[in-house]
């Protein structure tokens, strides 16, 4: 094997690897998922206000 075989190999694996990839995150059936760890940030947030907030009327 010389090595312009080997990097067409590398090559191609890459490329299957990155079609596998796009289709596993573009998957309908993961969009569910998808959307909800996305909004994971934003609910994090909320839950920190909601809480300090909490503890500030505590305190009072």
């Amino acid at each position: 094997m010389n090595l312009g075989l080997l990097q067409s190999i590398a090559t191609v694996a890459a490329f299957i690897a990155f079609i596998g990839i796009t289709w596993w995150a573009f998957s309908p059936k993961n969009k569910k998922r998808f959307e909800e760890d996305a909004q994971l940030a934003f609910d994090d947030d909320d839950q920190e206000s909601s809480s300090s907030s909490k503890q500030r009327n505590k305190d009072k």
